[in-house]
């Protein structure tokens, strides 16, 4: 390959690492042709590109890009996924071809320009994807305020309640009272003075006998003049 061509190659490298939101180096031998072309197309919905490159190449790629923490993975035949979208996706990806493909042999990776091992890679594909995790955010967020919602709502009815029974307790208050409550008083005064009054009226009454005893005295008055009478009969 001429140098122009190499030269290529290196920066293709180098930019696809750089641009990429994660990438993963894997070892490939032993997979055939075919089982390569399933990989890849097993990684592309996931957003990833898979690539086999030299690893001369490759190394000059990536202490051009200052990651030379990734060289010493670049033995063997390596090929490189590079991912385009979410991480996690990617190494799920890879994780389910390698377990009907064992000779896929997962070494390393960069994941936020951080230089990751192949246990990191295999901890990305035990995370749960992003919609479940901003599920389950969105979820946490709005379990308390649901919490507060339904609180705040029972104060009100509970309020509501309170004040609607008040109001009824004030009401049957009034329509048990006396239609005239404040006249009362003035009625038994009323009353009273008629009962003050009445032994006055029957007082003459009970003074009749003493006007009607001189009536019953009048025989006596008229006796002597019957005595006169009879000595003039003499």
């Amino acid at each position: 390959m001429a140098r122009p061509e190499k030269t290529a190659v290196v920066e293709e490298i180098r930019t696809k690492l750089t641009n990429a939101d994660a990438a993963v180096l894997t070892e490939y031998r032993g997979l055939t042709v075919s089982e390569l072309a399933e990989l890849r197309a097993a990684l592309r919905p996931a957003g990833t590109e898979y690539k086999v490159f030299k690893n001369t190449l490759a190394r000059r790629a990536v202490e051009a890009a200052d990651l030379g923490d990734m060289t010493p993975m670049l033995e063997g035949p390596v090929a490189i996924a590079f991912v385009a979208g979410d991480a996690v996706d990617a190494a799920k990806a890879l994780r389910e071809f390698g377990r009907a493909n064992p000779a896929l042999v997962v070494k390393g990776g960069l994941l936020g320009g951080r230089v990751i091992d192949a246990a990191e890679v295999a901890a990305l594909a035990d995370v749960e994807p992003r919609e479940v995790l901003l599920a389950r955010l969105a979820g946490g967020f709005q379990a308390p305020m649901t919490r507060a919602a339904g609180l705040f709502q029972a104060f009100t009815r509970n309020l509501a309640y309170g004040v609607k029974a008040l109001i009824d307790q004030r009401v049957a208050a009034v329509d048990e009272a006396p239609p005239v409550t404040a006249e009362a008083p003035a009625e038994e005064a009323e009353a009273s003075a008629a009962a003050d009054e009445a032994p006055a009226e029957e007082t003459p009454a009970a003074e009749a006998p003493a006007d009607e005893a001189p009536a019953a005295e009048a025989p006596a008055d008229d006796a002597p003049a019957g005595g006169d009478a009879e000595p003039a009969a003499d």
